[in-house]
C-alpha cells in the first residue's frame, strides 16, 4: 500500500477516505466509448482483499457548516471542530490551500427522457462556474446502457457547451453504477493535487449495469472522489417517455432493499442525525456477497462520498439546483485525520462536532474498513 498525503483543511469540496489505490486502471475503449464489461483485473479485485496497514491511511472528511436559517457558516477555524471516529477522538489536520478541481458530468440520456434531455443541456453554460479559476476543468460523458465520452477534461467553456449540446436519447436503460465507475475512472488519472468531483444528472434507480454498487462505492473511496447529483424525477420521466416499454426488473419487489425512514436533517451542532439512518444499508452493500439492488442509488453515492442529492422539475429549479451545488463545493471544510484506530474492521462511523450553538453540521457518514478473509 502506498501513502496518500493531504493538504488538511481547505474550503472546497474534495471526498473521502484517502487511502490506497488499486493502481492507475484505464479504461478499454472502442473511440468516445467507455465500456465497463472490460476493466482490468486490477479493478475487478475484490473489496475483501482491501486491508488498511498501520500508519498508511489519511481520512478527508467533507463537512458543510449552515447556520439554522440555511445559511453557509464561514470563517471556522480548526480548533472550532471535534471530529469522532467510532465515538474516538481524532486529531484533525488542516491546511486552507485551495486545490484546482476537475469535474466530470454524467448525463443520463435514455430514451424515456427525450423531453427533459434538452433542459439539461442548457446548463452547459453553469457547468464552467462550478470549477472556478483557470486551472479548473470539466470533461463529460453521457450514458444509456452504454458509457460515451463526449469531452475530455478541458477548461473552455464553448467545448463544454458542445458537448452537452451534442447529446442525443439512447436506449430504454440507464446504467447509473456504470456511469458513476466510468467517471471515477476518469478522476484517478489525474494528479494526486487535483480535488476530484463527479456530478451525476440521472433517475434515482440503476437500470442496466454491470458493476455492483459496492464496486464503485470503493472505488470512489480509493480517487477520493465526492458525488453530487441532480435527480431526474422518475414521474416526470414516465410521463415524458416516448421511447421504448422498459423490460420487466431483473429483481422481484419483494427482494429490493428499502432503506428505513425518510430523509433527516441534523438539527443540533452535537449530531449528524442523519447519519444513523443509512449506515445499516453502508455496512450491507459492502457486506454483501451477491448484488444488492437499491431504492435510491443517487442518495447512497451522495451520502457515502460527502456530496449532496439535488431534485429539479424545471429549467429554474435546475438552475437553482446548479447554483445549490456551486455554493457546496465552495463553502467546505475539509477535515483529514489519521486514525487512531485503524486496526479496527468494518464500519467506521465519522461525527464532526462544532464548538458553537445553533449550528446544523453535514459529513459523510464514515468509511469501510475490511480485511481479508480468514
Amino acid at each position: 500500500m502506498m501513502m496518500c498525503h493531504t493538504k488538511g483543511m481547505r474550503h472546497a469540496l474534495v471526498a473521502l477516505l484517502c487511502a490506497v489505490g488499486l493502481g492507475q486502471a484505464g479504461f478499454a475503449q472502442a473511440p468516445g466509448t467507455l465500456d465497463p464489461a472490460k476493466l482490468d483485473a486490477a479493478a475487478k479485485q475484490k473489496e475483501d482483499d482491501i486491508i488498511f496497514q498501520a500508519g498508511s491511511s489519511v481520512v478527508i472528511v467533507p463537512t458543510t457548516v449552515r447556520d439554522r436559517n440555511g445559511e453557509v457558516v464561514d470563517g471556522l477555524q480548526l480548533q472550532d471542530f471535534e471530529l469522532y471516529d467510532n465515538n474516538k477522538l481524532q486529531k484533525i489536520t488542516a491546511d486552507v490551500r485551495e486545490e484546482p478541481l476537475s469535474l466530470v458530468v454524467a448525463v443520463q440520456r435514455s430514451s424515456n427522457i427525450i423531453e427533459i434531455l434538452p433542459k439539461i443541456q442548457k446548463i452547459g453554460t453553469m457547468l464552467n462556474q462550478l470549477v472556478s479559476g483557470q486551472d479548473g476543468q470539466v470533461a463529460v460523458i453521457g450514458f444509456d446502457h452504454r458509457i460515451q465520452l463526449l469531452q475530455d477534461f478541458t477548461n473552455e467553456g464553448t467545448k463544454v457547451q458542445e458537448a452537452m449540446r451534442k447529446m442525443t436519447p439512447g436506449s430504454a436503460e440507464h446504467a447509473v453504477i456504470d456511469a458513476v465507475d466510468a467517471g471515477i475512472r476518469m478522476l484517478k488519472k489525474l494528479p494526486p493535487d487535483r480535488r476530484r468531483v463527479l456530478l451525476l444528472i440521472a433517475e434515482k434507480r440503476d437500470k442496466g449495469s454491470e458493476l455492483r454498487l459496492r464496486e464503485a462505492l470503493t472505488q470512489a473511496q480509493f480517487a477520493n472522489v465526492a458525488i453530487f447529483s441532480l435527480d431526474i424525477s422518475t414521474v416526470i420521466a414516465a410521463l415524458t417517455d416516448k421511447g421504448m416499454p422498459p423490460r420487466p426488473p431483473p429483481i422481484p419487489p419483494e427482494a429490493i432493499y428499502m432503506p428505513g425512514g425518510g430523509t433527516a436533517t441534523p438539527t443540533t451542532v452535537d449530531q449528524n442525525y442523519y447519519n444513523g439512518n443509512y449506515i445499516p444499508i453502508f455496512v450491507d452493500i459492502f457486506k454483501a456477497t451477491k448484488s444488492m439492488f437499491v431504492d435510491d442509488t443517487l442518495d447512497v453515492f451522495t451520502r457515502f462520498t460527502g456530496g449532496r442529492e439535488y431534485s429539479f422539475v424545471g429549467e429554474k429549479s435546475l438552475d437553482k439546483a446548479v447554483e445549490g451545488i456551486s455554493e457546496e463545493l465552495h463553502s467546505q471544510y475539509l477535515l483529514s485525520y489519521s486514525p487512531n484506530n485503524q486496526t479496527e474492521g468494518g464500519f467506521h462511523d465519522i461525527k464532526v462536532v462544532v464548538n458553537r450553538p445553533k449550528l446544523e453540521v453535514r459529513t459523510r457518514p464514515g468509511y469501510w474498513v475490511a480485511g481479508k478473509p480468514q
